[in-house]
């Protein structure tokens, strides 16, 4: 037994196994007929058995998958800083998070374009609760985060987390991707939570927490839809918020929303991968001798990156103008683009119930607000 097993993905001598009990399992079957419409199902099925590892799995069907899913629902996927990245190295990929599934696979498809060291992801257990999406994410190289704890187990499982983490990098030669805060950002914030940083270094082995950060090598990525196909999934728990209310999931709901990010419709898509921050930690730990306040600092840079990189859509200046009642940014959109998104934001929502309509251009309009600030900083 690994001390790692409650949380890691299979190993690839239990991929077989594994692909072999789900090949006639409904939404396996609905994944291949989307992924390869015109292969009959005992070839794709004669292929998943004579596959013995996750890599093999991940080119062969699920890169395959996520081309479709762009084919059908986007109008492409463009990536920048790539090039900067070596090639058999590990990095710790800190994103900021908008979708369930396409964050961490759009990233794994651009990383295998480039020749890159693919990651293992973070994902929710409360994500993979059915049994057949469990297998897919420990097919896919998932590690689960372990949510609804009590305070004495969220440690435990933080630090078994920090260990995980720490040892595929530096052991695994694995990179890692983790959300830069628990779970997606609803309202178009991106900001990183301190916490998941102390969570990463709960493993450190150095006297300064910068100098475990140093040999992670953590590369901040910015990623943006022009559509969030999930938009709308997000309005209720936002309405409860405005309420002072406490939001209860309703049944399925982290699935629906999980489908809805695939299948529902993006328009076009961007990720950008930041510089590896180095020199930054020096000098954190220069200024600062307060491991907190280093953390805080740290979050910053991230942020920093995040926000600078981020690419701004015409769906954004549009919610931004609508939001504020102005024609600021008019000259980034056309006409025809600002009609299509009112028409898409009240088909999509009550936009008579000023809660909802303010959250909802808000979501767009915030990554406009946030990086004035930091061009204004500047």
């Amino acid at each position: 037994m690994s001390k790692f097993d409650s949380i890691r993905p299979y190993y690839d001598s239990e991929v077989n196994e594994a692909l072999r009990s789900s090949l006639n399992h409904p939404m396996m079957k609905a994944m291949m007929h989307f992924t390869f419409p015109d292969v009959d199902e005992e070839v794709w099925k004669e292929q998943l058995k004579k596959t013995h590892s996750i890599r093999d799995f991940q080119i062969n069907f699920v890169y395959q998958s996520i081309q479709k899913v762009l084919e059908k629902s986007s109008e492409g996927l463009t990536t920048s800083g790539f090039e900067k990245l070596e090639k058999n190295t590990s990095y710790l990929f800190i994103s900021n998070h908008r979708d369930i599934i396409l964050d961490t696979s759009l990233l794994n498809v651009s990383l295998f374009d480039y020749g890159l060291v693919m990651t293992a992801s973070a994902i929710g257990d409360n994500l993979v609760k059915k049994d057949f999406v469990s297998k897919l994410s420990k097919l896919n190289r998932n590690f689960l985060v372990q949510r609804g704890l009590t305070p004495r187990e969220l440690l435990q499982s933080s630090k078994l987390m920090s260990e995980y983490i720490y040892h595929l990098l530096s052991k695994e030669n694995r990179s890692v991707w983790i959300a830069q805060r628990e779970g997606r950002t609803k309202d178009g914030n991106d900001a990183t939570h301190q916490g998941v940083l102390k969570m990463v270094a709960m493993a450190s082995d150095e006297n300064n927490p910068m100098d475990f950060f140093k040999k992670l090598k953590v590369v901040p990525v910015s990623i943006s839809y022009e559509y969030d196909p999930t938009d709308s999934l997000k309005m209720p728990q936002l309405l409860a918020q405005a309420k002072d209310e406490v939001y209860i999931k309703e049944k399925n709901e982290d699935f629906i929303t999980l489908l809805s990010g695939i299948i529902g419709q993006k328009k076009r898509i961007h990720i950008h991968v930041g510089d590896i921050i180095d020199k930054e930690l020096d000098i954190i730990k220069t200024n600062n001798d307060n491991t907190n306040k280093q953390i805080q600092a740290l979050a910053s840079v991230i942020d920093d990156s995040i926000l600078v990189n981020y690419k701004l859509w015409p769906t954004n200046y549009i919610a931004y103008d609508i939001l504020n009642d102005t024609q600021k940014f008019e000259k980034h959109y056309t006409i025809e683009e600002k009609q299509l998104f009112q028409r898409r934001f009240e088909m999509r929502i009550d936009t008579e119930n000023d809660t909802l309509r303010e959250g909802f251009l808000a979501m767009y309009a915030n990554p406009v607000v946030n990086k004035m600030k930091y061009q204004n900083a500047k």
